[in-house]
């Protein structure tokens, strides 16, 4: 969705000519596969965080591009909702201390995006969802004026035929904070509930003859990344999912009517229905089950002409139509420096809550994928397509207190299938990345603390909100009592396992 689309409206045959351009970019892809050199280069990381903006009430503040225009450099750029911005960081290797140099470039860089916000009248919030949003927030006029997100919102809109439909039934099964779940359900005219989805996208490039081992490691990761780095469990004032920005994503950008969805026809925010063999297998299935939603197309390019005459094709319209495919792990076709190359891009976690906790998410990430992609006997010959689904729902409602299925333990807690088996592995799969040890024990010690105190970002903001509600405050005084303490100590950068309670 990177992507500049200059058109608003589209006609049956520009439908007609895209579909039979994207059938012409997998045809030209399949043929790079089998012949074409591919990037071989030490496997490069990238690292995208979505940011949100709130006013002096802690209220979403619409000076996204004030805010932008202040900070005045390429790597922050628009998002869907005028209080959202996004910052990509270039990518870089794994070996030695990258990512504690990364770390310290993430700092700075949203102190830059705290300063100039300041400036704008606005604070920077580091979360997966805004617990201030109400309802009267989400509406057309909160979206970016940025073109192809206008045409975004008039093509899901179009497609789906009627108001955008929340409707996300709570839980708390720990029964920790003795109130009964709570359920959410609303309407919306606009595409501007996803807006209030903010994530860590993480990018992996990996030649092609892995791609489907990485990509089926990281669907069985899913779950245990949702359970240990939830942080999103309010929304519109309602206590949900550990991780609410799941479901919301999940139907914020369902064009599907009811009975389509009663049909069987799938979602465009999707985990997938089975293990993949080649990264010919998602692109196909994109082409196959997905209609266009923004058929814009380059009549004078040919892939295969491209092929013939020796250029490396961009295939734009299957990197478009990909674009508007929301899959947790998203596979990316691009081209650098005239090398094409393949990604896997993990869109599983959530922003925040504060630096060193999301580069210690993402270490624990690529260490456990290293190891699973090596390992003697694939995890997933040994778990069904549809357990790995299972945890990834169960993890996004319960976060650290729902059971995950995991071959040789069984159904087990989290926290505990962590502790026990998950972060030697993941230790063993940095050092083969390369990565120094004492970077390695930094941030893994991380996710062992986080585990051992049991405290994620949204147990503190569930625990923050129960413990000044329990003082007297009502739900809307009590959230941003929260948000007004999660933004000191997010900004302090110390991590959320240490953060004390009110009170």
């Amino acid at each position: 969705m990177g992507q500049d689309v200059d058109r608003r409206t589209f006609s049956r045959r520009d439908r007609q000519r895209y579909r039979a351009k994207v059938q012409r970019c997998l045809d030209a892809l399949a043929v790079m596969l089998r012949e074409h050199p591919f990037a071989h280069d030490e496997p490069m990381t990238g690292l995208e965080v979505e940011l949100n903006l709130v006013d002096h009430d802690l209220a979403p503040s619409l000076a996204g591009a004030e805010v932008l225009e202040a900070i005045g450099a390429p790597q922050f750029q628009s998002e869907l909702g005028r209080w959202n911005l996004e910052l990509n960081l270039p990518p870089r290797p794994l070996p030695g201390d990258q990512w504690q140099h990364l770390e310290r470039q993430l700092v700075d860089e949203l102190a830059v995006a705290r300063s100039s916000a300041v400036d704008c009248g606005a604070q920077l919030a580091v979360i997966g969802i805004l617990p201030t949003l109400q309802r009267h927030d989400l509406v057309a006029g909160a979206l970016s004026g940025d073109p192809r997100y206008e045409t975004l919102n008039e093509q899901m809109l179009g497609a789906r035929g009627e108001p955008i439909r929340l409707d996300i039934a709570g839980d708390d099964p720990s029964g920790r904070h003795g109130v009964e779940p709570e359920h959410l359900t609303a309407d919306f005219d606009s595409i501007a509930p996803e807006a209030a989805c903010t994530s860590m996208q993480l990018h992996l490039q990996v030649h092609p003859d892995s791609f489907a081992g990485y990509w089926n490691a990281a669907q069985c990761l899913a779950g245990v990344q949702l359970a240990v780095g939830a942080n999103s469990p309010f929304l519109l004032g309602s206590r949900l999912w550990a991780e609410t920005r799941i479901p919301l994503f999940e139907q914020s950008c369902d064009v599907r009517t009811p009975e389509l969805r009663n049909q069987g026809v799938r979602p465009r925010v999707w985990f997938g229905e089975r293990w993949i063999t080649s990264v010919l297998d998602l692109f196909s299935e994109n082409g196959r089950y997905f209609p266009a939603l923004m058929p814009h197309t380059d009549d004078d390019s040919d892939p295969m002409a491209d092929l013939e005459a020796g250029n490396v094709p961009g295939l734009d319209e299957l990197r478009l139509h990909n674009g508007t495919i929301w899959r947790w792990n998203r596979p990316v076709y691009d081209v650098a420096d005239g090398v094409p190359h393949v990604r896997v891009e993990n869109r599983v976690l959530p922003a925040g809550p504060t630096v060193v906790d999301m580069v210690a998410n993402a270490l624990f990430f690529y260490g456990l994928l290293r190891t699973l992609v090596e390992a003697d006997r694939p995890l997933w010959s040994m778990m069904s397509f549809e357990a790995a689904e299972e945890n990834f729902t169960t993890a996004a409602r319960h976060g650290l207190e729902g059971p995950l299925y995991w071959p040789g333990s069984g159904w087990i807690r989290p926290d505990e299938l962590v502790l026990r088996k998950l972060l030697p592995q993941a230790a063993d799969g940095l050092a083969r990345w390369g990565v120094e040890s004492d970077v390695t024990d930094r941030f893994l010690s991380i996710i062992e603390q986080r585990c051992v105190a049991r405290r994620t970002g949204a147990s503190w903001q569930l625990d923050s909100v129960a413990a000044l509600e329990t003082a007297g405050a009502d739900r809307r005084t009590a959230l941003h009592g929260m948000l007004e303490r999660y933004l000191e100590h997010s900004a302090a950068n110390e991590p959320v396992h240490t953060w004390p309670l009110p009170g």
